[in-house]
């Protein structure tokens, strides 16, 4: 597959996947019961699939890898923050103050992941 094109759906998926987590949020926020609909559970796993999928196909395409490049392995250690807090948000948070905290702290999460990608810095704001 075409560079290009193996990116366009890594950056396609990524924003489906935050989409798809922001309206989650939204929901559990209003404690709305659609987040018990079956397709509500089971799409953003399939979205996330394509995502980490192309992410690791993208990082074999260029010659990437954790642990030997700082910024990919802050990407993977932002993403594995990310699944915990929003774990916490969305289904494992026993209160609803603690889901909120952990909502915003995994959107706060999300942004560090894609300043880094952007900026191909472990540390974006430096």
């Amino acid at each position: 597959m075409d560079y290009a094109v193996l990116k366009a759906v890594h950056v396609g998926a990524v924003t489906l996947s935050l989409t798809l987590f922001l309206v989650r949020g939204a929901w559990m926020l209003a404690g709305s019961q659609w987040l018990q609909q079956r397709w509500v559970k089971v799409l953003p796993h399939l979205v996330d699939t394509v995502l980490l999928a192309s992410a690791v196909w993208l990082a074999f395409r260029i010659g990437q890898a954790p642990l030997r490049d700082g910024w990919l392995t802050a990407k993977v250690a932002g993403l594995l923050v990310y699944i915990v807090l929003g774990s916490i948000a969305l289904k494992r948070g026993r209160t609803p103050a603690v889901r909120r905290l952990a909502f915003a702290a995994a959107l706060a999460s999300f942004a560090y992941i894609v300043s880094v990608a952007l900026t191909k810095r472990p540390f974006p704001w430096t």
